[in-house]
């Protein structure tokens, strides 16, 4: 009786057709899948809002807020629960009232995004952040 050698290969062939299998069903649903957009702010050319109407509010570098109205010289302190309050009011005169958020530049981003929720929860539907562009930070 002759005795059965052991075979030491491994049969690769359905681990491949598995690897097919799983490709193919990639390759269907991955343009399915929803992609997530971030729209992020360009200091490029834009058409930015008329600044002669808009409302500017300030974020200086201590954390403190301030409005100013018109691109006009002088600006107003505001407390930070009283500035729901303020948008609300320049919207209830003017519903399509532009908004730009001006922040200093070594302000905490989180500072930013409190605004501008705040600005969402007071229903104002334009607003922008105001940036510098490169050639006159030099």
């Amino acid at each position: 009786m002759r005795q059965r050698r052991l075979m030491n290969q491994i049969n690769v062939v359905p681990y491949i057709d598995v690897m097919l299998v799983l490709l193919v069903i990639f390759m269907v649903t991955a343009p399915m899948i929803q992609q997530g957009t971030i729209n992020v702010p360009s200091a490029g050319a834009g058409t930015p809002p008329p600044q002669s109407e808009a409302i500017f509010i300030e974020v200086k570098a201590d954390g403190a807020y301030a409005l100013r109205a018109n691109n006009s010289g002088s600006s107003r302190p505001v407390r930070r629960d009283q500035l729901s309050t303020a948008l609300k009011d320049a919207l209830a005169k003017n519903p399509e009232q532009p908004f730009l958020v001006a922040a200093d530049s070594k302000l905490d981003y989180q500072k930013v995004i409190d605004v501008l929720e705040t600005a969402r929860d007071a229903g104002v539907r334009k607003i922008s952040l105001v940036t510098q562009s490169a050639t006159s930070q030099k």
